[in-house]
């Protein structure tokens, strides 16, 4: 491991200004996803900058009826928060889908915005990975790929995200909060990951030296029917190779809103915007559910081993948006 510095700090302007100062310095929170990194060798930074002190791990209403969701919150204290299961219940499911107890007590909601990819072979130092090493090619593609990307990716990367949490945050219209140097900025989640294209190595929009503070959930009456489900391949904690966020609101048989998104299908979670609309206004039935979720994956390009994929998630949103239908209908 490269040798680094280490600074703790206690306020948002100081650690805005030792992140603007060092290129090479990164946040540390739970470290559960950036320790392991540098023990590889994937990460080098010059500096560590512990923000698990700052004073942004509150969670609370909005002016307009929304949550904000500090940066240092814990996934732990976010799961469990009253009203995140009350107004939001899928993100309290994804987070506890997403690890064991005892990584959620240490890793932060900022944390796990910004992990990488558990691609193999970005973590492998001896095989070409353009995330790792720009230019240097993709081993996946020619390689072991059959839990990579269906939807969205690019000859240059095929690594899908791996946050349970990220999943439920993009159905819901999340927003991220960051601080600089040049003062306070957003983006709304739709925006913060980048298109893998041929630039890889840039996961997300955030500016140089920028300081996630935390995120807003808006206020949204859909959210309050939502659910999260994860299929992996073994029955304790993994990584996923499929997953929904599904919000349904169902009124006299018509689907009135919706809001879906799909995990473990691409570089960044997945807006499925094409079934929405193909939802939205339409009867809320099996039948509708499953050519809502064709047109979202009619753009699935696969590779030898990962075209199960495609099967798997239009059978899971056709369950998931069953499920939620039959409880409206109760």
């Amino acid at each position: 491991m490269k040798e680094f510095g280490y600074q703790r700090v206690f306020d948002v302007p100081g650690a805005v200004a030792l992140l603007g100062a060092d290129p090479e310095a990164r946040c540390l929170g739970g470290g559960t996803n950036l320790v392991d990194l540098m023990k590889a060798g994937v990460e080098r930074p010059g500096l560590l900058v512990d923000v698990r002190e700052l004073p942004l791990d509150g969670i609370e209403f909005t002016k307009g009826g929304g949550l904000r969701i500090g940066a240092t919150v814990t996934n732990s204290d976010l799961a469990a928060h009253p009203e995140v299961r009350r107004h939001y219940p899928a993100l309290a499911q994804a987070v506890l889908a997403g690890a064991s107890g005892q990584l959620r007590n240490m890793a932060t909601v900022g944390g796990n915005l910004l992990q990488r990819t558990r691609c193999g072979y970005f973590t492998d130092l001896a095989r070409p990975c353009n995330k790792r090493t720009p230019g240097s090619g993709c081993s996946a593609i020619e390689g072991e790929h059959h839990n990579h990307a269906i939807l969205g990716a690019s000859s240059h990367c095929v690594a899908v995200h791996p946050s349970d949490m990220a999943v439920a945050l993009a159905a819901f219209d999340a927003v991220v909060h960051y601080e600089t140097a040049d003062g306070p900025g957003e983006l709304p989640f739709a925006e913060f990951y980048l298109p893998v294209g041929d630039t890889p190595h840039r996961e997300t929009a955030l500016p140089s030296g920028a300081l996630i503070t935390g995120i807003t959930l808006p206020p949204l009456p859909v959210a309050a029917t939502s659910r999260y489900r994860k299929v992996r391949e073994r029955a304790s904690y993994a990584f996923a190779i499929g997953s929904v966020a599904a919000a349904l609101d169902v009124r006299d048989g018509i689907v009135n809103d919706v809001r879906l998104a799909l995990g473990a299908v691409a570089s960044r979670p997945w807006r499925a915007l094409a079934a929405e609309r193909v939802l939205t206004g339409g009867p809320a039935g099996a039948e509708a559910f499953a050519a809502a979720a064709d047109a979202e994956l009619a753009a699935a390009e696969v590779l030898p081993h990962n075209g199960y994929k495609v099967t798997l998630m239009r059978n899971l949103v056709v369950a998931l948006l069953t499920e939620l239908a039959e409880e409206a209908a109760r």
